[in-house]
């Protein structure tokens, strides 16, 4: 630490005496005493240079210079001096005018000593001493630094410093015995100055704190009278903080700051500061109570410099430290403010004073721009005063950045030109949306917000502050005074997210995002959340997925989440289970119901399902989809049916038996619901009886017929049972004889299709249906067949039928008695061809017919041109050739060397 230098007079002697009672203590003051070492019994009159009266009270610096000379020649030295011997101090101030020094407990020879006095003045027994209690409250301070500019430096300065700070706050407290003081070193410099720190208890900032100070200095000990002070009223607080200027709407320039946030009571500040301009230089201080000063009008051109510091408003205190210098320079024009940042849809100004040439523009002549493109229309001026001049911009749009300028640039200009200096308009989009989702448990709510409407201002920080109500949400948000920061972080997704946990279902969580930036801070459109109505609840659990047995519908069932306790409403979304489900949805608004069925095209599929839920009321969020649940194939009834059933008949004439192979075709899935397991054969025989054969999964079977009548019935056996309605084939030896198909013909339309007809003759036996087999002659290949209703007398066969090959055609017809006999074709009918294309039943084909002979006609045409085109490039015109007239070019012509003439 370095000491200050004090060049102070030499004090007048008949102000300094000595105090013979040690129990009286010297109250400290908030400003600077004086301790003066002196020995008992010594004329001052040694004090002063020669030519000097004793009673000179004007006491110059003379003095010191010529005492300083005298150190210097004197040969003095203290080794005769008792280092166990303690001189007495006194204490002068400018306040009190007197001089205390301690009495009876100090050792009486002290005073009986003599000692030059030039020697005190040689080692600098003179101190300048001021103590404070620093801001924090915590620590007591004492300093102190010597009155004289010594030349002897050889000599080793400790100093002590003695306290007692009693325990009981006492309103008259007495002076404590010179052995309860604690002991506290100073930490001294080579300077000759020292700081002496004590520690002292916040809870007794009130009481009385006893202290004196010891001296040992060059082999000689000095002790300070006894002091006492109570520590809150010496406070020191720490230079005002955050000093800053700024011109004001009507031009004048305004200078605030902020009180130490330590001090436990309002302060007073002083203020100094300077102007100096091209015109005038002044200085001035004040003294206020508030943090802030208005000064006179500001110039451009001009510079201005302050300083604040503060002190206890009421009560004793000391002045703190002067602030650091704040210089505020203008230019020759001034915008104020020179930046503005808002938000979209918000109305600014600006105000500027412009001199040009050492003079300041009429406000009324001033004239504004944006960017230098666009002159603002006068309507948006307004004339403050003489000088100051105003625009307003209303309803602003966001700032489209142009390259790397993120502002619009405003310029106040005088009627003829526009100085290079200009104002920034920084207009962002601040409506950021914030949204909220409470979790199924109801224990935490998760906010997110995207940062896309700041992208464009660099260097801004973004923070999400709220306020928490007790119950529930304001019709109007709006953004309360007192709220907390919540921390947040990026997620990949570009959105913020925040936590809050725990939280209170019912309270009302009021939000806003705030814009931070060196131009100030903005808010975005505040928006109040109740946790209880954001819930997303968990997804339904248990879900099942299956068919009903009879009624074949899908059913759905699920378990309600547990939480929230309001009525649900569910989802559910089902399809077939592929790569891509192409899902349908079904909504249930019965809270209690569990369960939902309804039919689906296909009973014998996979299907994927899953359900969600969301509140009845509407309130909050679906629930994610539920893990899938998927049917499981299987049958839900008996078979609707049996297959249709044909034979194969293999006659033994020698044994008169027959073999017959009962042939039938799998079930389709719709008909079977949903599998055939496999297949049985009841036989009923007028002698045996009935009796049945499984026959596995197998689709033929045969059978030995010797009965007149056989009846076979072919069941579909699935895992619920066999099928109720089934084809019977009856076999009969007599009804195998009865002939009623009069006539059957057999057209081929094209090698896919071929028209069958035919012609029935009267008869009394009850037919059900027609049997129509066909095959290629000659082969052994498998016969094909159809069942047709017994109304139908043509019907269209469609198979692959090769034009070479012999087909045969037979047409069976099916009575309840029995098989009757075929009516059998081994060929395509020829005759009556055409009579049968123009048959009304032929409708169908009659269309091809018309538009393949337009086709075909159109071709002919298009082949008839171009061929007479063809024949016309080669035969010449005989109009135009001599040697072609009269020649017949139908006939073949005889070579010729002439070269054909052209048309």
């Amino acid at each position: 630490m370095t000491c200050k230098k004090f060049y102070v007079a030499l004090l007048h002697w008949e102000f300094i005496y000595v105090i013979t009672a040690f129990n009286l203590a010297y109250p400290i003051t908030p400003w600077r005493f004086k301790l003066f070492c002196m020995p008992p019994n010594t004329t001052y009159d040694l004090l002063l240079p020669a030519g000097i009266s004793k009673n000179t009270s004007n006491l110059s610096g003379h003095y010191e210079a010529v005492v300083e000379a005298k150190f210097n020649s004197s040969g003095t030295y203290f080794s005769n001096l008792s280092f166990k011997t303690t001189f007495p101090c006194c204490f002068w101030s400018e306040q009190d005018k007197n001089c205390s020094a301690p009495g009876d407990n100090i050792d009486k020879k002290a005073f009986v000593s003599t000692v030059n006095s030039l020697v005190f003045q040689q080692i600098g027994a003179n101190w300048n001493i001021q103590c404070w209690m620093k801001e924090d409250l915590k620590l007591f301070i004492c300093y102190m630094e010597s009155l004289f500019k010594n030349s002897v430096k050889n000599y080793d300065l400790k100093v002590h410093l003695l306290y007692v700070l009693p325990e009981v706050l006492e309103e008259s407290p007495l002076v404590p015995q010179k052995g309860s003081f604690q002991l506290v070193q100073c930490n001294c410099s080579v300077h000759e100055c020292c700081e002496c720190h004590v520690p002292v208890p916040t809870a007794k900032l009130n009481y009385t704190l006893f202290i004196y100070l010891k001296i040992a200095y060059g082999g000689v000990v000095f002790q300070s009278p006894l002091m006492s002070v109570q520590p809150i009223n010496i406070v020191k607080p720490d230079p005002p903080l955050g000093l800053h200027m700024e011109i004001t709407d009507s031009g004048n320039l305004k200078v605030s700051w902020s009180s130490p946030t330590l001090v436990p009571f309002q302060l007073q500040y002083q203020v100094k500061y300077s102007e100096n301009s091209t015109t005038s230089m002044r200085k001035t201080d004040e003294i206020v109570s508030a943090t802030s000063l208005l000064l006179d009008s500001v110039l451009p051109g001009s510079s201005y410099e302050v300083q604040v510091r503060g002190k206890r408003l009421d009560g004793p205190g000391i002045w703190s430290d002067w602030s650091t210098p704040l210089i505020f320079t203008t230019q020759d024009v001034i915008y104020f403010p020179p930046k503005i940042l808002t938000s979209v849809g918000s109305n600014v100004s600006f105000h500027c004073i412009y001199k040009n040439e050492n003079k300041i523009v009429s406000s009324k002549k001033i004239v504004w721009w944006m960017n230098l493109a666009e002159k603002i229309p006068e309507s948006q001026y307004n004339v403050i005063n003489d000088h100051v001049s105003k625009v307003t911009f209303p309803n602003l749009n966001a700032t489209k950045p142009r390259g790397k300028f993120t502002y619009d640039a405003v310029y106040c200009c005088n009627e003829y030109e526009c100085p290079h200096r200009y104002a920034e308009l920084y207009v962002i989009d601040a409506n950021i949306k914030i949204s909220c989702e409470t979790d199924g448990y109801l224990t935490k709510m998760t906010c997110r917000w995207s940062t896309n409407a700041t992208q464009s201002l660099v260097g801004s920080t973004l923070q999400l502050r709220y306020h928490r109500s007790r119950l529930y949400c304001s019709d109007v948000p709006s953004i309360h005074a007192i709220s907390e920061p919540k921390d947040c972080h990026l997620q990949r997704d570009g959105f913020y997210e925040c936590i809050f946990q725990p939280i209170f279902l019912l309270s009302g969580y009021t939000m806003w995002i705030r814009i931070n930036h060196s131009l100030g801070s903005l808010d975005s459109i505040p928006t109040c959340v109740i946790p209880d109505s954001v819930v997303k609840p968990l997804p339904p659990s248990r879900v099942k997925a299956e068919f009903t047995v009879k009624t074949g519908l899908l059913k759905i069932s699920w378990e309600k989440p547990l939480f929230p306790e309001n009525n649900l409403q569910f989802q559910i979304r089902y399809g077939l289970s592929r790569n891509e489900v192409q899902w349908k949805r079904y909504d249930v608004y019965d809270a209690k119901s569990k369960s939902a069925s309804f039919p689906v095209p296909d009973l014998c599929a996979v299907y994927a399902t899953q359900v969600r839920c969301k509140r009845l009321d509407g309130l909050g969020y679906w629930s994610n989809w539920s893990i899938p649940a998927y049917t499981v194939v299987m049958d839900i009834n008996v078979p609707v049916r049996g297959p249709e059933v044909w034979r194969i008949i293999d006659e033994d004439t020698t044994k008169k038996e027959r073999n017959v192979t009962l042939l039938w075709k799998p079930l389709m899935k719709n008909d079977s619901l949903c599998s055939v397991r496999r297949y049985m054969v009841k036989h009923h025989t007028s002698q045996n009886g009935t009796w049945s054969e499984d026959v596995g999964n197998h689709t033929k079977f045969t059978f030995l017929w010797t009965e007149q009548t056989h009846t076979v019935t072919v069941l579909a056996v699935n895992s619920i049972g066999a099928s109720f309605a089934n084809f019977n084939l009856t076999f009969s030896w007599p009804m195998s004889k009865v002939n009623i198909v009069k006539s059957l013909s057999a057209y081929p339309l094209n090698s896919s299709c071929v028209i069958l007809s035919w012609k029935l003759l009267p008869s009394d036996y009850n037919l059900m249906y027609f049997i129509l087999e066909w095959k290629i002659l000659n082969e052994d290949n498998e016969i094909k067949w159809l069942r047709i209703p017994s109304s139908v007398k043509k019907y269209y066969v469609h198979d692959y039928f090769i034009p070479i090959e012999k087909y045969q055609f037979s047409l069976y017809p099916i009575f309840m008695e029995g098989v009757g006999k075929p009516k059998i074709i081994n060929s395509f009918t020829q005759d009556n061809i055409g009579k049968h294309q123009n048959d009304a039943g032929l409708y169908i084909i009659v269309p091809i017919i018309i538009s393949s002979s337009i086709l075909l006609l159109g071709t002919l045409l298009m082949s008839h041109q171009r061929m007479k085109k063809l024949f016309w490039e080669d035969v010449p015109n005989p109009k135009n050739c001599s040697w072609a007239q009269g020649l017949n070019f139908q006939k073949k012509m005889p070579d010729t060397k002439e070269p054909l003439c052209g048309c």
